[in-house]
C-alpha cells in the first residue's frame, strides 16, 4: 500500500520548535550580551528570550515523548539518539577541558602572567584558599553517592522494579539539590572574590559552570522522576532517563578531576580558609 512504512527510521513531520529555539536561543543572547553591556532594552530582550525559550524546549520535549509512545523510537532511532547524546557529552568535555587548560596555564606558568600575580601560584594577594577537606570534600562524597543512586535507579528499571527506580531518583535529586547548596554556602563564605586575579576568576569559572551543570542534571533527573511516577518509561524504552543518568555521570567525573586539580593541586602550599 503507498506511504507504507517498511523501514526503521522516523521521519519527522514539519515543526516549527527547532527553528523557535534557535531564534530564542539567539535573542536570550544576544539580550544578556546587551544587558551585561548596560543597555536598557537587553534585559528585556533577555526576558523575552528565556521565556520563549522555555516554550520552545517544552513544546519540542513533549512533541519527542508523544513519539517514543507512539512507538516512532525504534532500535534504530534509539541508537542515533544514543550517538547524539554522546556527541553533546563529548562538546561538555570539550567546553571543561577549555577552562582545565587555563588554570593549568595559569598555575603551570604563573610568572608569564600579570606582576600582581608575583610569579607565584596562588596569587600573592590570595591570602587564603579553601579547605579541600572541608565542604569541597563532603560535596565529592555527596556525589559519588549520587552516581551509586541513580545507578541503583537505572538497574531498577531495567529489571521491572518500578519503586527502586522512583527511590534511586528521589535520592539522587535530593543530593543534587544538597551538593549546590552547600557550594552556595561555600561561595558565600569564601576566602576571595571573583574577578580580582587570575586565581579567583579561574576558579569560579570552572566551579561555577560545573554547579550550573550540576543544577541541569537535577532539573533533568526531576522531570525523569515525574514521567516515572506517570509510568512512562519500560525497561526496553527508556532513553531519556539514560540520557540523565549519563549526564550525571559526566557531571560527577568532572567534579572529581575540579576536587583534586583545583582543590587539592591548584591551593597546594597556601594559607587555608
Amino acid at each position: 500500500m503507498a506511504g507504507t512504512k517498511n523501514h526503521d527510521y522516523h521521519i519527522l513531520p514539519t515543526d516549527p520548535w527547532p527553528f523557535l529555539t534557535s531564534l530564542s536561543a539567539l535573542v536570550m543572547t544576544t539580550g544578556l550580551a546587551l544587558f551585561m553591556h548596560d543597555y536598557p532594552f537587553g534585559t528585556y530582550l533577555l526576558i523575552a528570550g528565556v521565556i520563549g525559550l522555555l516554550i520552545s524546549m517544552f513544546s519540542w520535549f513533549g512533541n519527542i515523548i508523544k513519539e517514543a509512545h507512539a512507538g516512532d523510537h525504534t532500535p534504530v532511532v534509539q541508537l542515533h539518539q544514543r550517538y547524539g547524546m554522546i556527541l553533546f557529552i563529548a562538546s561538555e568535555v570539550m567546553f571543561f577541558v577549555g577552562w582545565f587548560w587555563a588554570f593549568f596555564d595559569f598555575s603551570l606558568f604563573p610568572s608569564t602572567l600579570a606582576e600582581s600575580v608575583g610569579g607565584v601560584w596562588p596569587p600573592e594577594d590570595i591570602h587564603a584558599v579553601m579547605d579541600p577537606f572541608d565542604l569541597p570534600l563532603l560535596n565529592t562524597l555527596i556525589l559519588l553517592c549520587s552516581g551509586t543512586t541513580v545507578t541503583w535507579a537505572h538497574h531498577s528499571l531495567i529489571h521491572g522494579d518500578r519503586e527502586g527506580l522512583k527511590q534511586g531518583l528521589w535520592l539522587t535529586v535530593i543530593l543534587g539539590v544538597l551538593f549546590s547548596a552547600i557550594q552556595a554556602y561555600e561561595y558565600m563564605h569564601a576566602p576571595f572574590p571573583f574577578g580580582e586575579n587570575t586565581y579567583g576568576s579561574v576558579f569560579y569559572m570552572a566551579t561555577g559552570f560545573h554547579g550550573f551543570h550540576v543544577i541541569v542534571g537535577t532539573i533533568m533527573l526531576i522531570v525523569c522522576l515525574i514521567r516515572a511516577y506517570k509510568g512512562d518509561f519500560t525497561p526496553r524504552q527508556h532513553f531519556g532517563f539514560e540520557a540523565a543518568a549519563w549526564y550525571w555521570h559526566f557531571v560527577d567525573v568532572v567534579w572529581l578531576f575540579l576536587f583534586i586539580a583545583v582543590y587539592i593541586w591548584g591551593g597546594w602550599g597556601a594559607p587555608i580558609h
